[in-house]
């Protein structure tokens, strides 16, 4: 049986180091450490990336490229209303389950702030739009309550990743949460974020909106 041949060394780079840096933290991780992990020398690391801030640049593009790509066709597929929320939602745990590394590398990139966490920001700006522009909709239809959007965004971004990659943080720290486990968190999860949006089923909104300030509550005119 042939061998697969190896991906090429920059990919091998970047792939190391999404892993260190999303699950021993960036200053943990040391260019050494990766040359010696890879089996090649610094010098190769250094060829493909000038600097490890180079290299965080690069691991960065690649994994809100692949993150927004993930979304993205969950977003394509799901319904409207509180059913694309829930799709978006078990896709993030999906990513959690499958590639811990991405998360956190998300995470470590959130703690490290600027300019990383704003390069970031950046590559996902047309995914934050989208969602964006998804709760306003929702808001004005009077199927969720009135609120600002970017805060309800920011909230739902800060509770999905924090509880997303609690699984990666505990086995981390020795323990072996199950599958069991990850789909409880998730439900919870759920259960908050549609209580937070004020989410409305087709019969609650009907009837809400037969009462008085209704259309100013659901943004109306």
């Amino acid at each position: 049986m042939r061998t697969p041949p190896l991906p090429p060394t920059n990919e091998r780079i970047l792939d190391a180091a999404l892993t260190s840096f999303g699950t021993r933290g960036y200053d943990a991780t040391s260019l050494d450490d990766l040359a010696k992990q890879l089996g090649v020398r610094k010098q190769t690391i250094l060829y493909w990336f000038p600097s490890k801030e180079a290299l965080l640049e690069a691991v960065i593009d690649q994994s809100a490229a692949e993150l927004s790509a993930t979304l993205e066709r969950t977003l394509d597929r799901a319904p409207s209303g509180w059913p694309r929320v829930e799709a978006i939602v078990k896709s993030v745990f999906r990513v959690a389950a499958r590639r811990p590394e991405l998360l956190g590398l998300v995470r470590e990139v959130s703690r490290l702030g600027p300019p990383a966490n704003t390069r970031l920001l950046d590559a996902l700006q047309p995914l934050v739009g989208r969602a964006t522009g998804f709760l306003e909709a929702e808001m004005r239809a009077g199927r969720m309550r009135r609120q600002d959007p970017r805060v309800v965004l920011l909230a739902a971004y800060s509770s999905v990743l924090g509880i997303a990659t609690e699984v990666d943080v505990l086995r981390a720290m020795g323990f072996d949460p199950t599958a069991r486990d990850l789909v409880r968190r998730r439900k919870q999860l759920l259960e908050f974020l549609k209580s937070a949006l004020g989410v409305l089923d087709d019969a609650d909104a009907a009837d809400d909106s037969a009462q008085p300030g209704y259309r100013l509550r659901a943004g109306g005119v």
